[in-house]
């Protein structure tokens, strides 16, 4: 499968090939920036999870790898955050060890990029081998939402293409951003979770209700359980109150 990338500068056009990384490819093993970023990733899929979002026809995955051949060159980047909405099924069942999207499904709906100290290029639209975060999603894959986080200062950016550019889409009043293809509002979130202490990306429902991570989710059940037992002991008191023993009717 071949594609050409937009033009951009009066340049030539690239030419994009969509090929399978080969079996025996040796992937780059890189740390992460620090220790925040999968945590980050992990609680946007865990929530996910919890509301039962994810299907399996879809792939979420964290610092996993994007491919696609340009001009001969095969070009590989790996997103903090990334989510397909549509992949088809492997022939062997099998962990992925990367994405060729139009030929492996389709292209992702999101991808995000967590800022740290290290220069990762996120606003870099280098053309020039090898291709600028920015290039490369707006550019080659076409993603429609990119999304940029600065766990250290909380600022959330979302961009949406627009015609051939990323546009910056502006949150509403309470500071989220709505993507309507998961009908969930994205935003940030200061607080703890795993003994980290700082912004964190969270998801919200069309109606601005915080979707909760799994130890809330406990904490609301146990609270729910500690109403309905605070509940029945005040009835079976009033029962007693009015001479009548509230063991005998159970």
């Amino acid at each position: 499968m071949v594609t050409e990338a937009p033009p951009l500068f009066r340049t030539a056009p690239l030419k994009i090939t969509w090929q399978k990384l080969p079996d025996n490819y040796k992937l780059d093993e890189e740390p992460v920036d620090n220790t925040g970023q999968p945590l980050i990733a992990g609680a946007l899929r865990e929530t996910l999870e919890l509301i039962g979002f994810i299907k399996p026809e879809m792939l979420i995955a964290t610092n996993f790898g994007l491919c696609a051949t340009i001009d001969e060159q095969l070009v590989i980047k790996a997103p903090d955050w990334v989510y397909v909405t549509s992949v088809k099924p492997l022939a062997v069942p099998k962990y992925r060890r990367s994405y060729t999207p139009n030929l492996e499904g389709e292209v992702p709906l999101i991808v995000m990029e967590f800022l740290s100290e290290t220069e990762g290029g996120e606003y870099s639209v280098k053309r020039t081998y090898p291709p600028g975060k920015w290039f490369f999603y707006e550019q080659i894959l076409r993603v429609p939402i990119y999304v940029i986080f600065d766990p250290e200062g909380g600022l959330l950016e979302v961009y949406r293409l627009s015609g051939e550019r990323y546009e910056l889409e502006f949150p509403n009043e309470n500071g989220r951003n709505w993507i309507p293809e998961m009908g969930l509002f994205l935003g940030t979130w200061q607080g703890k979770k795993e003994e980290e202490t700082g912004y964190w990306l969270r998801w919200w429902d069309e109606a601005e209700n915080l979707q909760p991570w799994a130890v809330e989710q406990i904490e609301i059940e146990r609270q729910r359980a500690e109403q309905q037992a605070q509940r029945a002991e005040r009835l079976a008191e009033y029962l007693r109150s009015q001479g009548i023993d509230p063991d005998e009717l159970s």
